[in-house]
């Protein structure tokens, strides 16, 4: 268990190093620069810019600096915001798309385990074909298809979710981050659904099981005590890239629905041609995503030993 915990987090370095260097150059390819937009300013303003946060300094010279400032977890100043740094950006965005991601993590494992084991038990039926057809109609739709749809349902018809926003939103009854959960959970639920069903059947036709069956144990009691540890290991070793995902992957849900998260910072970082925050939020999201398919690898070890030869 150790040596993979090890294993994966020696690897944290070269893949950072990789995902920072490859996102440096390709901000540095892309014609213009920060300041090019600010019609205002003059070509000595923007050349003092320039000087000023060393960007007419040659490439290499500025890769080479900003590769020291982030060792030192020094991710510099933003462009776009005045007397704010990319650390404090993300600290301060941050935690609202980490409250959307685990209530969609949420929605997602008790959406999803519950539509598959349903699935599983009533195998070629029509709790069967139900559900795995609104798993298939869920993994089809993009979020940014599914997000109108239900913005326009529930906050608009219904008017029981704000359309947009974070704060003074106390005159709905479902908070915020409900419907950006909801949208960004049902792709996922699908998903666990597919996979919950899929793990179950092969463990329900093992011959444990049937020797449960012939000893007259209750079919509620097979699937709760027996099926669901075996049966669950597909899942478990998609909950780390999904929860990962979830975080990460809030950009078009937080911009439906204008939620000031970090996905909606990054988004206009980019229009904004923020370097700084382009490159630290890039850096810090690749953190999460090889920490929590760490996490999932542990995970998917303790419960089945066998796999942690494979994993290593």
């Amino acid at each position: 268990m150790l040596k993979i915990v090890l294993y994966r987090l020696l690897q944290l370095v070269p893949v950072l190093w990789v995902l920072l260097t490859l996102t440096f150059f390709l901000t540095k390819i892309v014609p213009g620069g920060p300041f090019s937009a600010e019609r205002q300013a003059t070509p000595e303003v923007i050349a003092k810019l320039n000087e000023y946060y060393g960007l007419d300094k040659p490439v290499w010279e500025q890769y080479v600096a900003y590769l020291g400032k982030v060792i030192r977890f020094d991710f510099g100043p933003s462009y776009t915001y005045q007397n704010d740094t990319v650390t404090g950006i993300i600290v301060r965005a941050f935690p609202i798309s980490l409250q959307i991601g685990t209530l969609a993590f949420l929605i997602a494992l008790l959406i999803g385990i519950t539509a598959g084991t349903i699935a599983a038990v009533n195998k070629n039926q029509v709790w069967d074909y139900f559900p795995m057809s609104l798993a298939m109609a869920g993994i089809c739709l993009p979020t940014f298809v599914m997000g109108p749809i239900l913005a326009l349902i529930f906050c608009l018809q219904l008017k029981v979710a704000p359309v947009s926003g974070w704060y003074g939103l106390d005159y709905v009854p479902l908070h915020p981050a409900v419907m950006p959960a909801v949208t960004l959970g049902l792709f996922y639920a699908a998903n666990i659904a597919r996979l919950t069903r899929g793990g179950l059947l092969d463990v329900l036709n093992q011959d444990f099981i049937r020797t449960a069956r012939a000893k007259g144990v209750p079919d509620h009691q097979i699937i709760l005590k027996h099926a669901m540890r075996g049966g669950l290991l597909p899942v478990v070793s998609f909950l780390g890239p999904a929860f990962a995902g979830l975080i990460t992957g809030s950009f078009v849900v937080e911009k439906i629905f204008n939620v000031p998260g970090l996905g909606q910072e990054f988004i206009k970082s980019v229009f904004n041609r923020d370097y700084p925050l382009i490159l630290g939020t890039v850096i810090f999201f690749g953190t999460l995503i090889v920490l929590f398919n760490l996490v999932s690898d542990v995970v998917q070890a303790l419960l089945d030993p066998k796999s942690r030869g494979s994993s290593s």
